[in-house]
């Protein structure tokens, strides 16, 4: 190669050189500070970290452990982790549901629990799981070293699991910034820390394995589900993103599933928090309707062209729905010209208005199309508690209770599809275990009637006259089919 090859050569070194030179600078000036070595490798075009210390260094302060002294009665509420059954003689069921439904409500004691939480600004707010401060009688939270502080709890939102908690340090804190995430996507890292078993500030590392899960644990379930190690103590603890953001706030686990974990979305939580700062109490806006999703047979009958809307099973008299003039079975297809396709989205829409709003609702009745303009009043949790009282005498009659037939619950007992409602515990002595209800049945239809949520369950329930007899259509795991008769 002659001295021109090799001067051309070396320019064209010389302009990489450069280029990196420059790349480097822009990163830095972005504030990322690009490391390749420290945050990310890449192997057959994929991207993954090369190291999370930095990130872990940045957010650990600001993570705090959370210790509370609260009475326990039964097993604790639905978020309490899923638990692995014990092989023997004892029914294969019994030990899941008591603990994942709370069903042994007998034993009362006091006890020291653990749990998580993160700094959100310098006046000292601390956010955590609302089940991690729930009836506690004394709350302390740690942070770095030995500084310890005694909380006070701004505000809770049961509904979320959400609680906002205040220390007063005399000193500025360090602080989480609050990500989107909406912005998050399948299979991206993200980082838990948090406090499992006491042990402060543990870090783990995983991937968003999937968004918008229902796990049964409330009207607002939208989950995200990510595989980083999540363990007992890491409830209330930040879900962090790559860039140090709190994408989620760390709720439920699945022992048994070997580590699969659940956060609250941020997103959902930036509006609790805000409302919890201001007002100490969440508001959300209430139509007065009972609700039910469509299936196909039910768009059918109907003469809908699809499954789009949201069946209205019940309208509670004197509330807004009511007074506007909405009725049973009408079916709901937009609210604020925002189509309708699930009960859960309604449920969300409508809590998200605020109190006193005037909601435009789009309903077909009768084979035509109708508007009304609700105003929404204050959801009462306790006065919608209340009026269950009716519905849960109907379900003791009988002695069967049920829940929610969760993808989660599906998989961990190998059922084949989610359509039903499952049976968590049955009286002993009751109608139904005399007539052969187990825990675990899957309901499908009562008498004919198909069953497709426990609204659905309860309202066929209530609809059986007094002499008239109840048969339930079943899937039993190892057994099929079955159909069980119910004397009222």
């Amino acid at each position: 190669m002659g001295a021109m090859g090799i001067r051309k050569k070396k320019n064209r070194i010389d302009a990489r050189i450069i280029l990196l030179i420059l790349l480097g600078g822009l990163f830095t000036v972005a504030g990322l500070h690009f490391n390749p070595s420290v945050y990310a490798k890449t192997t057959d075009g994929i991207t993954v970290p090369g190291s999370f210390s930095r990130l872990a260094e940045m957010a650990g302060p600001a993570v705090v452990n959370i210790r509370t002294v609260k009475t326990i009665k039964g097993g604790g509420p639905v978020f309490r982790n899923f638990r692995r059954n014990p092989h023997g003689g004892e029914d294969p069921f019994k030990d899941f549901f008591e603990k994942f439904f709370g069903e042994d409500t007998q034993r009362e004691f006091k006890q020291p629990s653990l749990g998580s939480g993160f700094i959100i600004d310098k006046e000292g707010f601390v956010v955590t799981n609302n089940h991690v401060i729930q009836d506690a009688e004394q709350i302390k939270v740690k942070l770095g070293g030995d500084a310890e502080y005694d909380a006070e709890v701004v505000g809770r939102d049961a509904n979320t699991d959400l609680a906002l908690l205040k220390i007063k340090t005399g000193k500025d804190l360090p602080l989480l910034e609050l990500g989107d995430s909406d912005e998050l996507k399948i299979g991206q890292w993200v980082v838990a820390i948090g406090s499992p078993f006491g042990l402060e500030r543990t870090v783990t590392a995983g991937i968003v394995s999937a968004k918008g899960r229902v796990i049964g644990s409330g009207p607002y379930d939208n989950f995200i589900q990510t595989d980083a190690s999540i363990n007992p103590g890491n409830s209330g603890g930040p879900l962090i993103n790559m860039q140090g953001e709190v994408v989620g706030i760390n709720t439920a686990i699945i022992a048994a599933g070997q580590g699969i974990g659940f956060a609250i979305p941020i997103n959902l939580a930036k509006k609790i928090i805000a409302q919890l700062k201001s007002e100490g109490e969440v508001t959300r806006g209430w139509l007065g309707v009972a609700i039910q999703d469509l299936t196909s047979e039910m768009a059918e009958y109907y003469g809908l062209k699809d499954r789009k809307g949201v069946l209205v099973a019940d309208v509670f008299k004197g509330d807004p729905a009511d007074e506007a003039g909405i009725q049973a079975k009408d079916i709901i297809l937009e609210v604020n010209d925002q189509k309708i396709e699930t009960s859960r989205q309604l449920t969300a829409m409508i809590a998200d208005l605020k109190v006193g709003e005037a909601a435009k609702v789009d309903v077909f009745r009768n084979g035509k199309l109708k508007t009304f303009h609700i105003k929404l009043a204050k959801r009462d949790d306790q006065r919608l508690a209340s009026r269950s009282t009716p519905r849960e005498r109907e379900e003791e009659k009988f002695g069967i209770r049920v829940a929610e037939l969760t993808p989660e619950i599906t998989q961990r007992f190998g059922i084949g599809d989610i359509t039903g409602v499952i049976v968590i515990n049955v009286e002993s002595d009751s109608k139904g275990a005399e007539a052969g209800v187990q825990m675990g049945d899957i309901i499908k239809e009562i008498n004919h009637r198909i069953i497709e949520s426990v609204e659905d369950y309860t309202a066929a329930m209530d609809k059986v006259e007094d002499d008239e007899s109840v048969n339930l259509f079943i899937w039993r795991k190892n057994a099929g089919f079955m159909v069980i008769k119910l004397n009222k």
